[in-house]
């Protein structure tokens, strides 16, 4: 079992910044592709920054880019993502996903953390 733990939303002010943490465990981590979404009350969840399972590969959504950068700490097993610039409408539940799929073999495996729930606001 791959669990998932994410933890630093709170209130932030518009123009602030804020980093979310994942926690993994139970699995190799280095072996997973590492992913955030987010999802804003009656909207449609969305990704916002991916990462490749060896970590050279880093996507964002359009939305984000320049504001926000996703990392690993291997050591750690925890993944970040630090938000710069903060708008109200970046206001989400923040959600970690590992996935990890293989060629001849298909999806091994989707995990989804509890979520973080992320408010701007002044």
């Amino acid at each position: 079992q791959l669990q998932l733990v994410e933890s630093g939303g709170g209130l932030v002010q518009p123009g602030g910044s804020r980093t979310l943490s994942c926690a993994a465990s139970g699995f190799t981590f280095s072996s997973s592709s590492m992913n955030w979404y987010r999802q804003a009350p009656g909207k449609e969840r969305e990704l916002v920054a991916s990462t490749s399972s060896s970590g050279s590969r880093t996507n964002y959504a359009d939305s984000v880019k320049g504001r926000f950068t996703a990392s690993r700490d291997v050591a750690k097993s925890t993944v970040y993502l630090q938000m710069t610039s903060l708008k109200p409408e970046d206001t989400a539940v923040y959600y970690c996903n590992a996935r990890r799929r293989r060629l001849g073999v298909g999806l091994e495996y989707d995990y989804w953390g509890q979520g973080t729930q992320v408010t701007v606001s002044s």
